[in-house]
């Protein structure tokens, strides 16, 4: 093997990617817009929900309970009529409405229990499942309030001292946003390679490479190096301009050691994509392959849901697969500071796994060139 072919094949492949527009855009996108956008997306806390009310009654607790709907879980609520509340749920202008009916304070001192009506946008899933008990209990603990006639305190025999780590502002985004860098450093790292493989195959440049005087490791540590560092390049841009200046996002460990984590990763990574890809005989076919493997990569990795909560059956399986690892360690890293110490297991996992899979990689290619 000669560095000197490796390096001029790795530079050839980053010239090839320089004229793919599209290849290009697909790196910005995944980097800077897509990150952005999943963090301000993230749907599992309730965030300025719009709500409406239509008071029937004009009392005070009926103005008490209004009043009691406030930022940051709701909007300020909008005082309507009964005939507008139908119309502006049909147009999705409200996520809640809430209907507190005629006589509600006078019904309620006298013992009778009146109801109030919620309508709730079910279309909205994340927010209707999470408001509806904040409404009720908004709605609860006002009515009650209002009946004692003082705002009581709950005396509970133990105190409970809450202390969130590592995410003190319980802010989802934050989750988001690590995760993101995490999925486009797996996806890119698999379809650049992989398209690269294949975009010679069809332009025949596979031909004049049979010609020259190269391996086939030389050819595929071309691909590896020159491909992995764009995806390294952008991720460091991500990590640093992306989610820790754009996004405030604080990362509590070191940043150099998710970069070289990272490239573990990219070793891995990059060789299942050339393996992809030679399973592959066009690039439709490629992309059949990536929807049956980066969605069970993505979604059983631990990155989406907690391992635990999967069956041992797939916590085994997917203890195979590099992401896995990496997501762990990634977490570990850039959620809790770990160190060196303590994310080894993973980085040695990453590395046994990448060098099986470019074993594997290498075999097929060397039939594929054949």
């Amino acid at each position: 093997m000669r560095l000197r072919n490796v390096w001029n094949l790795g530079i050839k492949e980053l010239r090839g990617l320089w004229r793919d527009p599209a290849m290009l855009l697909l790196i910005v996108y995944a980097f800077s817009l897509s990150i952005y956008t999943e963090s301000k997306a993230m749907p599992e806390s309730l965030s300025n929900a719009a709500i409406a009310v239509v008071d029937e009654d004009r009392s005070a607790l009926s103005e008490r309970i209004v009043s009691a709907f406030t930022p940051p879980y709701f909007g300020t609520p909008r005082l309507i009529t009964t005939t507008q509340m139908d119309r502006r749920m049909d147009e999705g202008l409200d996520t809640f409405a809430l209907d507190i009916p005629p006589d509600f304070q006078r019904d309620l001192l006298a013992g009778r229990h009146p109801a109030i009506q919620l309508n709730v946008d079910a279309t909205r899933m994340s927010q209707a499942f999470t408001g509806s008990g904040y409404v009720q209990q908004i709605v609860t603990a006002e009515v009650s309030e209002f009946l004692a006639g003082h705002r009581e305190e709950t005396a509970l025999p133990v105190e409970l001292a809450l202390r969130a780590r590592y995410n003190p502002s319980l802010d989802a985004g934050w989750f988001g946003a690590i995760n993101s860098v995490i999925d486009a450093v797996t996806m890119l790292s698999i379809i650049l390679t992989g398209a690269a493989l294949i975009r010679e195959k069809e332009h025949g440049t596979v031909e004049h490479l049979l010609v020259m005087p190269v391996t086939a490791a030389e050819i595929m540590l071309s691909k590896i190096w020159s491909m992995g560092l764009v995806v390294l390049l952008a991720s460091s841009f991500a990590i640093t301009v992306v989610v820790q200046m754009a996004l405030q996002v604080p990362v509590a460990g070191s940043v150099p050691l998710f970069i070289a984590a990272a490239a573990l990763m990219l070793f891995a990574t990059t060789s299942m994509g050339i393996f992809l890809a030679t399973m592959a005989g066009s690039m439709p076919q490629f992309g059949l392959l990536l929807m049956l493997v980066l969605f069970p990569l993505q979604v059983l990795s631990g990155g989406m849901t907690s391992r635990e909560s999967m069956p041992d059956i797939i916590q085994a399986l997917m203890s195979l697969a590099p992401n896995t690892h990496f997501v762990i360690l990634s977490q570990g890293i850039l959620f809790r500071g770990a160190g060196l110490g303590v994310v080894w297991p993973q980085l040695l996992a990453l590395a046994v796994i990448g060098c099986v899979l470019f074993w594997l990689a290498l075999r097929q290619f060397r039939r594929f060139l054949a």
